[in-house]
């Protein structure tokens, strides 16, 4: 049988580290031709090291100029442009498992080309969603990695989609869950990156502490499976068993539950239509031992949350306004000059900022968005940061 012929875009990053761990279980299925990073060299030479790959793309492009590959014939590329020739080797999947937007252009170029994708990447539904989803070559090209997404996916195989009556998400509820609002006011980043459940980067720990990444979720969830808003909804499952649900016009209702392992969702989307055999130590409690309670989310308490819906209900250029926004926000938090409770009334006034055409037609129009939302947030955040 031969090998599929990965590369990895986010190497080093969670997402990343997890579905190189599914390529080094079993080496007989996968080769890693290719990996991606913004940054980390010290990451990527023991990548390197350990699968040797035929190219690597280091996007910053001052640390790409002082990488010296582990071995002499690796190819060494550096930002886009890198990125757009990755896509161009002969490959048989790419698993897009950066943060940013970044890589959206890469995505677009792959999808063209009929590779399959594995999509861990938020930003680029959020953002293109309405014109990525037109670029794929066939159906369940974009395999969704997130572990929500992943699990909506697997519901729906095998269903008519004039059936569903409602898709739905769940959340952890991140470390603030049980806090009141005064708490959240007063919390300090270190608090807020101590996620329950999943070991995540900084910014995307920040957005589950706020519910705005399930918010985020809601908007990829509208785009992947061509439901409109008012079909997919969140709901909170504290213990992350439960990982998505869909329910059908006759009344049944589909869900998957499974240990809170991202190597679970990566490994069916990078073997599917199979599965692999992940073994004993990725299997579920007995049912009889599984806290599968549910809460409803407290929009007052987390009205990112709110706010993500409300702008795809906007229109399709105001999601990326709150993306590019939201970045600088987190940032602005992370470094002490705005409280986490000021992130939704900022990317808020953001939005508000934005006077264009509420629906717009390009791929590159919503990309100059996030860059307005970044630079409208810059604004706002000092004037924040002058308050406290």
């Amino acid at each position: 049988m031969n090998k599929k012929r990965l590369a990895i875009i986010g190497a080093t990053g969670s997402i990343g580290r997890a579905a190189l761990d599914i390529c080094r279980t079993f080496p007989e299925i996968f080769k890693v031709m290719a990996l991606a990073v913004k940054s980390n060299l010290k990451g990527l030479k023991k990548l390197e090291e350990e699968f040797h790959p035929e190219l690597l793309v280091v996007f910053d492009k001052s640390a790409a100029s002082s990488y010296i590959p582990f071995y002499e014939d690796v190819k060494v590329l550096a930002g886009q442009e890198g990125l757009m020739q990755l896509v161009q080797e002969e490959l048989d999947h790419i698993a897009f498992a950066s943060s940013g937007t970044e890589a959206i252009f890469a995505l677009a170029a792959a999808l063209k080309k009929g590779i399959e994708v594995s999509l861990a990447n938020k930003e680029s539904l959020i953002v293109g969603g309405p014109w990525i989803m037109k670029m794929t070559s066939f159906p369940d090209q974009i395999r969704p990695i997130d572990s929500e997404h992943s699990a909506i996916w697997q519901c729906l195989l095998g269903e008519e989609r004039n059936e569903i009556e409602e898709i739905i998400l769940t959340a952890s509820g991140g470390p603030f869950l049980h806090s009141s609002y005064e708490e959240m006011k007063n919390t300090s980043p270190k608090n807020a990156l101590k996620h329950p459940t999943w070991s995540m980067g900084a910014k995307i720990t920040v957005d589950s502490a706020t519910l705005l990444n399930k918010g985020f979720e809601i908007i990829e969830a509208c785009y992947l499976f061509s439901m409109p808003l008012e079909k997919v909804k969140a709901i909170i499952q504290p213990t992350s068993l439960i990982h998505g649900c869909v329910r059908f016009c006759d009344g049944s209702t589909k869900l998957l539950l499974s240990k809170p392992d991202m190597r679970i969702p990566i490994s069916f989307a990078l073997s599917y239509p199979k599965r692999l055999k992940m073994g004993p130590a990725f299997y579920h409690p007995r049912i009889t031992k599984c806290d599968l309670d549910f809460l409803e989310i407290d929009e007052s308490k987390f009205p990112c949350y709110t706010l993500a819906r409300k702008a795809l209900q906007m229109g399709n250029a105001y999601p990326p306004i709150v993306v590019g926004a939201d970045e600088i926000a987190v940032e602005a938090f992370l470094t002490g000059k705005i409280s986490i409770v000021d992130i939704s009334p900022l990317l808020e006034k953001t939005l508000l900022s934005y006077n264009g055409p509420s629906d717009i037609n390009s791929l590159e129009e919503a990309i100059s968005l996030v860059d307005f939302g970044r630079r409208e947030a810059r604004k706002l955040c000092r004037l924040f940061s002058e308050r406290r």
